[in-house]
């Protein structure tokens, strides 16, 4: 059974393996994080370890019971009460409920662990999956999101309230 985990250093292989084969997957749907992102993976994955530590995000993955990463699931920018959620699912773990099971239990753990009152996530139109899977777990539409925000494709912010 998969397991929600917070990120800690000793994911790195498994979250890179992860970007690694999904990559052309993920570039399809999102801006590829291009070959910078992988080049100086080591630097970034630092660099999200210590906004973790200083408590301004929350990194989590979904790992099989093998240990490999199935999703990587994301609060950022936490702000009066709030934060951004983004997350990924890999391709082969995709259409099973697994990405919306996760982002309610992610709900759930913004409002318990973290003390979030409200959760926010942009998703390009495109991008039918995404659109669902928020819905699902109880997102509603708020406002359009910036093209910028989203690799230069049009979208929607949807909004959870966890009270």
């Amino acid at each position: 059974m998969p397991e929600l985990k917070q990120l800690r250093a000793g994911h790195a292989p498994a979250v890179l393996a992860f970007e690694l084969a999904n990559r052309a997957y993920f570039a399809a749907a999102v801006s590829d994080r291009g070959d910078d992102f992988f080049d100086r993976f080591t630097d970034r994955f630092d660099a999200l370890l210590a906004e973790q530590e200083a408590g301004i995000c929350a990194f989590h993955v979904l790992v099989a019971e093998d240990g490999s990463v199935l999703g990587r699931f994301n609060l950022y920018d936490f702000e009066d009460g709030g934060a951004v959620l983004g997350y990924r699912v890999a391709q082969h773990a995709t259409g099973r409920g697994t990405a919306t099971a996760t982002v309610l239990e992610l709900c759930d753990l913004a409002a318990a662990r973290y003390g979030l009152r409200t959760l926010r996530a942009a998703t390009a139109h495109e991008n039918i999956a995404s659109r669902k899977v928020l819905v699902k777990a109880g997102f509603v539409p708020v406002g359009p999101a910036d093209p910028a925000e989203l690799g230069g494709k049009p979208g929607t912010w949807f909004q959870r309230d966890l009270t």
